[in-house]
C-alpha cells in the first residue's frame, strides 16, 4: 500500500504536488510528458529525495524522513546497473548482501529466483556475455532478492525491441502475482501494454492529472488527457 498525503516538493522553479493512494497488490503505470514529474514521483516514494511538506506511508508505516535502505521499496531504473567484474549470481547477491559472503541457503535462493526469471545456467555468465533482455532480468531478479513488497520500475524495458518489452512485461505480471508485490512503473508507451495494468497515472506539469483503469483514458470526458498523450480516439 502507497499514500502520497499532500506532498509537496520544488526544485529550481518546478513545483511537484501529489496526493494518492495505491492500493496492496494494484499494478499501477505512470505515463505523460518528458520532464513531468514521472520519475520524481517514484524518487519520492523510494527516498531518493525527501519532500518540502507532506507525508509519505508504505505498508502502514510513515516513511517520509526514512533512507532508501529502510523503505520496503526496491527499484529498477532504465539502465540496469549490473557490475561488470560480477557474474550474473554476484549480482544478484548484492541484493541480499554488499559483502557478497552468503549462505548456502542465500545461494539456493540466488538458484531459485534465476529460475524465475528464465535464467536458470546463467549465473556464472558476465553481462557483457549476456543480451539486454537478459541484463534486464538479472537487475529484476536482483530487487525480488530483497523480499520488499513495493517495486518501482522507471522506464526499465525502454531500450528493448517490442517483442522482448512484452515479454518482461508478462515476466514483472507474473512475478508480482507471485510475490504479492504493489508495482508502480513509469513508461513511455501507449500501446497494448497498458493492459497489464489495473490502473494508469498521468503526470503533466508535476500534478496527477488523470488517475483511473487504462481503458478510461478513451472516454470522451478524458479527451484533453488522450490529446496531451497522442492518443486517437
Amino acid at each position: 500500500m502507497i499514500e502520497l498525503k499532500q506532498i509537496n516538493y520544488q526544485y529550481d522553479n518546478f513545483s511537484l504536488y501529489f496526493d494518492i493512494n495505491i492500493l496492496a497488490k494494484e499494478k499501477v503505470t505512470i505515463v505523460g510528458p518528458s520532464g513531468a514529474g514521472k520519475s520524481t514521483l517514484l524518487s519520492l516514494i523510494a527516498g531518493f529525495i525527501f519532500p518540502q511538506s507532506g507525508q509519505i506511508i508504505l505498508n502502514n508505516q510513515d516513511v517520509t524522513i526514512l533512507n532508501p535502505a529502510k523503505r520496503p521499496v526496491s527499484m529498477l531504473f532504465q539502465h540496469n546497473n549490473l557490475f561488470s567484474h560480477f557474474t550474473v549470481e554476484q549480482n544478484i547477491a548484492l541484493g541480499l548482501k554488499p559483502s557478497l559472503k552468503i549462505t548456502a541457503a542465500e545461494q539456493n535462493a540466488i538458484a531459485d529466483i534465476l529460475v524465475k526469471v528464465g535464467l536458470s545456467g546463467f549465473g556464472k555468465r558476465y553481462p557483457d556475455q549476456l543480451s539486454g533482455g537478459q541484463r534486464q532480468r538479472v537487475a529484476l531478479a536482483r530487487c525480488l532478492m530483497q523480499r520488499r513488497p513495493i517495486l518501482l520500475l522507471d522506464e526499465p524495458f525502454s531500450a528493448l525491441d517490442q517483442a522482448l518489452r512484452f515479454e518482461m512485461l508478462e515476466l514483472v505480471n507474473t512475478i508480482c502475482d507471485e510475490f504479492a508485490l504493489t508495482l508502480m512503473m513509469v513508461s513511455h508507451y501507449l500501446d497494448d501494454s497498458l493492459n497489464y495494468f489495473s490502473r494508469c497515472l498521468v503526470v503533466d506539469n508535476g500534478k496527477i492529472i488523470f488517475n483511473s483503469t487504462p481503458k478510461q483514458l478513451y472516454e470522451p470526458q478524458n479527451q484533453a488527457v488522450a490529446k496531451l498523450l497522442g492518443l486517437n480516439y
